[in-house]
């Protein structure tokens, strides 16, 4: 919900969920061994661990054309990509690129939405940083875990009695929409118009730009608006405190402030739902280990957990691939030379899976230890929301087994799909199925 991650918005084109014509391929080093795999195709978005396999060991740094027609270079080993995501000679402003209007989240140049910590480098990224953490700090985030709590089991009550639900509409698309509502301080009568355009932002995202940029629109409106109310009534919610925040004198700026807090709304809700669809499918295929977190839940234990959620991002994450870089100048990537001015793109899904830096890195072990997955980036863009994230993570899984446990798959495998766009990586729908239960009346 922050830095790092972005919303599938983020890439324009085709849904990649749409059979594609397999990427260009440009000359690198190190390639070999037939054919480069088609990118971008239905078959890719199901499944794109064999394809970032392929490219790790035959194409580590490789340059393709995207579905929007801008040719950018994918970075898939884990040494090559941490280095990426800490080089400041990779730019985040998309001034450095040829077609800056191809790249970023719609409407939000023409929203003058640009100012945020996903489009800056120092120092302005560093200012603007320092004075956002002023106001989302570790202690805001802790206390509104009973928040979390009491959100997860409203939701849940909502289905449980059923037997039956769609967990990403029913539960892992709202939960973090009204957390991060409630969290900014939008008031609760305005927070199902925000599901609304977030809605249009999960269904538009791969597809044509114009849904997305409305939507951008009506969010940058509401909340300028709602900023400028709550200047002369200050309550003690994200938003006040980024009014609040100061460094020496410097506040945010009125565009600052609109486009950090849509970027905190707009930058984390996806990526959560993510982590709680991708993690709670990618238990009910593995149910050994979902059997041991349900034990280590019963006995009252948090670790697995908290190691589980930690291997869910790595093993399958919310985000594909790190937001949109820019070479300001020529550099090197893993032996391959890159031109100033072309667009980078780090595969943090392939990152993770490198078994030069994991150990049978195809297995879900929720136990595992050093895990330092980039799920949440690398060095001065590290996602700024994570600490939120987790929180919701952990509270969704947790409630979720420990509420319904003998939930299963409601469909098969081979009849999900997964959603469109580049950056993201989730699923269109979740259908389970369980014994019905009487809801929770405190919810």
């Amino acid at each position: 919900m922050s830095e790092g991650p972005a919303p599938t918005p983020g890439t324009p084109g085709k849904p990649r969920t749409s059979p594609a014509p397999a990427a260009a391929s440009c000359p690198v080093s190190g390639a070999g061994d037939g054919p480069v795999p088609a990118l971008f195709s239905w078959e890719f978005a199901s499944d794109p661990y064999p394809a970032y396999a392929w490219l790790r060991e035959h194409a580590p740094v490789h340059r393709t054309t995207l579905p929007s027609g801008v040719e950018a270079w994918l970075v898939t080993r884990y040494a090559d990509a941490r280095q990426a995501l800490a080089d400041q000679r990779l730019s985040k402003n998309p001034v450095h690129h040829a077609e800056p209007g191809k790249t970023g989240i719609p409407g939000e140049r023409s929203a003058g939405l640009m100012t945020h910590l996903l489009n800056i480098d120092p120092p302005d990224h560093t200012r603007l940083r320092r004075l956002v953490s002023k106001a989302f700090t570790p202690r805001r985030v802790a206390a509104f875990a009973p928040r979390v709590q009491e959100l997860t089991d409203r939701l849940i009550d909502g289905f449980a009695g059923r037997g039956s639900a769609d967990l990403i509409h029913e539960f892992a698309f709202p939960l973090p929409i009204y957390a991060i509502c409630d969290m900014l301080g939008v008031p609760a009568e305005d927070q199902d118009d925000f599901r609304d355009w977030a809605g249009m932002m999960i269904r538009h995202g791969g597809g044509p730009r114009g849904g997305v940029a409305r939507s951008v629109k009506k969010i940058r409106g509401y909340l300028a608006e709602l900023i400028h109310r709550k200047r002369g009534d200050l309550g003690d919610d994200l938003i006040s405190g980024l009014i609040r925040a100061s460094d020496h004198g410097d506040h945010l700026t009125e565009a600052e402030a609109v486009a950090m807090c849509f970027v905190l709304l707009f930058a984390g809700f996806e990526t959560t739902i993510n982590l709680i669809g991708n993690g709670a499918y990618a238990l009910l295929r593995h149910p050994e280990q979902r059997a041991l977190l349900q034990s280590s839940l019963a006995a009252g234990e948090t670790g697995l957990l908290e190691t589980g959620v930690e291997e869910l991002l790595r093993y399958d994450g919310p985000v594909e691939l790190a937001t949109w870089r820019y070479a300001t100048t020529g550099l090197t990537i893993g032996g391959q030379p890159i031109p100033a001015g072309d667009p980078v793109l780090v595969v943090l899904a392939a990152a993770d899976r490198d078994p030069d830096r994991f150990g049978a890195p195809d297995t879900l072990d929720l136990a595992r230890k050093d895990n330092q997955h980039l799920g949440y980036g690398h060095g001065i863009h590290y996602c700024l929301g994570a600490p939120l994230a987790r929180l919701e993570g952990q509270t969704a899984l947790a409630t979720l087994l420990t509420r319904l446990p003998d939930l299963r798959l409601g469909a098969d495998p081979d009849e999900l799909r997964w959603r469109g766009g580049l950056i993201m990586r989730g699923l269109r729908t979740l259908p389970v199925e369980f014994t019905p239960s009487a809801p929770r009346h405190g919810g």
